[in-house]
């Protein structure tokens, strides 16, 4: 008799990276340890936030691929794209390791490099449009998620645990508003070039890489960063989260300083 086979409905590529479970498990588990007060230290927020931004990192790039394989480019799970294993993006620098520096050195939420998809291949503009909205939209659930207490008016206290919760909502609301400015290499051009002329596409694509190094540039301004952390502070207002405690959890994450 021959054996069965069983297929599954998702290809083996879909696993969870072990990279992506170790973050999560510390940021979750550092999370527990503020709550409950066993961990009230302010390096404890530095890790709680920066394994938070690092899940979100994950999750923005992987939304890019989710996307991408259900609007027709299944070579992103051949790619390793979907288990969320940061290592597998094209350029886990600019990704990862230089968002993270400029975190911890105090900045915005920067936006990395993008997952390689074959627009060629989606099903139509729409869907193209729909895998640059995709990051974003992760980061607006990330933010939602995190702002439900908020919103509940749950937090009755300034503990460290709700700073680094507030801290790491404004990191996604930074994170939303950044990648959504129509400039070419962020998501917000991502949006609308499908709908633009072949040659402007074209042009777009050749800039792309200068202008997200001027863009870094600018917000390292004090008056670019105070523009765009006024439209992070209107959205986390709308989430009710207390600026006071975002600024607490800045102190508290840079507990070096």
């Amino acid at each position: 008799m021959q054996p069965k086979i069983v297929y599954s409905r998702f290809p083996r590529s879909w696993d969870l990276s072990a990279n992506f479970l170790a973050a999560f498990i510390i940021f979750l588990g550092t999370g527990i340890g503020l709550f409950a007060g066993w961990l009230d230290l302010p390096v404890a927020v530095f890790v709680f936030v920066l394994t938070g931004w690092i899940v979100s990192l994950c999750l923005h790039e992987g939304a890019h691929a989710f996307a991408a394989y259900w609007g027709g480019d299944r070579s992103v799970a051949a790619k390793g794209y979907l288990s969320l294993e940061p290592l597998t993006y094209t350029q886990p620098f600019l990704s990862f390791v230089l968002p993270l520096l400029y975190l911890i050195l105090g900045g915005i939420g920067l936006p990395g490099g993008a997952v390689s998809i074959d627009h060629s291949v989606l099903k139509s503009k729409r869907w193209q449009a729909f895998v640059s909205a995709a990051g974003p939209l992760a980061n607006l659930v990330f933010l939602i998620i995190l702002t439900i207490p908020f919103l509940l008016g749950l937090p009755d206290d300034g503990s460290r645990f709700w700073q680094a919760v507030a801290l790491l909502g404004a990191l996604q609301a930074s994170a939303v508003v950044l990648n959504l400015l129509p400039v070419p290499g962020l998501d917000g051009f991502g949006i609308l070039r499908p709908y633009l002329p072949r040659d402007m596409q074209m042009q777009a694509n050749q800039i792309a890489p200068m202008l997200s190094v001027l863009l870094l540039m600018m917000f390292i301004s004090h008056s670019a960063n105070k523009a765009l952390w006024s439209a992070v502070y209107e959205l986390t207002d709308f989430f009710a989260v207390d600026r006071f405690l975002i600024f607490e959890g800045w102190k508290s994450f840079r507990f070096w300083m």
